[in-house]
């Protein structure tokens, strides 16, 4: 393999361009899936990559209890500058479990904290607190989510734009954003490369609400103008890793895109475009880099089997 070996690692640079078109030219539905799939996929990839390169550069080790089978030269020849490399991957990869961990850790504290702020209001699925600050998001729970919005934001919103606020929260309910949002997140830690997926997910999941909202309202023209108006009085939802109405980004985008005519419901540009040419490619690209991360990490995985005494 060579120097390839270490192509999972570096190959989510090209999921770059891929993130860049979705988000402008594919029906946010269709990429906000497309992204969390790649991100997830590059990953899983990256990280096996990091396992298999500590396993072979540090099973030659005095004292390491890998099979001898592990330290067989052939083994080691797979991989260039094994015991640099090794060496170097057990650091990484701690920092990658440690980041992961901490988030995941982050996402269950944030929402039981939610979830016990609202343990004296009924239940119902809507909860609206007696808040001065502006505020509402989308807090996912079992089998049913809550919208929790605050008196100060309902105040300041007309009632068509009221029920765009509740049909925004209710899409991201619906649609279970929060577990796309996750596993993006986890992604961007495991390899840093895939943060700007993570910012891309973000976008076209609140941007899957806005459109589901304006199809539920009727007007695309209502749905932005409470947008608006929710930004300019709030700053987004007080928990950061759950969804929220006027969540921190480019909410100038969101409304220039609801003020334009609706995202066309097909999956991908015609290819005989400019447009469609690029993001084929983008996509073939990722489908390729996704292709050479498995097969890196499925070839280290069959030579350590082999080399493996039964």
């Amino acid at each position: 393999m060579g120097v390839f070996v270490f192509l999972p690692l570096v190959l989510p640079l090209t999921a770059w361009p891929v993130a860049r078109l979705a988000e402008q030219r594919l029906h946010p539905r269709t990429a906000t899936r497309l992204l969390t799939g790649v991100a997830a996929v590059m990953a899983a990839c990256s990280t096996v990559c990091l396992g298999l390169l500590m396993v072979v550069g540090t099973a030659q080790l005095p004292g390491n209890p890998l099979p001898d089978g592990w330290s067989d030269p052939e083994v080691r020849a797979a991989v260039p500058y094994d015991e640099v490399a090794g060496k170097a991957a057990i650091p990484v990869l701690c920092a990658v479990v440690v980041a992961c961990a901490r988030t995941l850790w982050r996402h269950r504290r944030v929402r039981r904290r939610a979830h016990r702020a609202l343990a004296g209001l009924p239940g119902r699925e809507v909860a609206v607190l007696p808040d001065r600050t502006p505020y509402a998001y989308a807090l996912p729970g079992g089998r049913r989510g809550r919208v929790v919005v605050t008196s100060a934001l309902l105040d300041s919103l007309e009632p068509a734009e009221r029920r765009a606020l509740f049909a925004h929260e209710r899409a991201h309910l619906a649609a279970r954003h929060h577990r796309h949002l996750l596993a993006v997140r986890l992604a961007a830690r495991a390899n840093p490369f895939l943060r700007p997926l993570c910012t891309a997910v973000a976008y076209t999941a609140e941007r899957w609400a806005d459109e589901e909202a304006a199809g539920v309202v009727g007007s695309r023209r209502t749905v932005a103008r409470a947008i608006g108006k929710a930004a300019l009085v709030s700053r987004g939802a007080p928990l950061p890793t759950l969804a929220g109405f006027a969540a921190p980004g480019p909410v100038p985008r969101r409304v220039a895109a609801l003020l334009g005519p609706a995202p066309a419901g097909r999956r991908w540009p015609s290819v005989f475009t400019s447009v469609g040419l690029a993001a084929w490619g983008a996509a073939a690209g990722a489908a390729v880099s996704a292709m050479s991360s498995a097969n890196s990490a499925v070839t280290m995985v069959l030579i350590l089997h082999a080399a493996t005494p039964l």
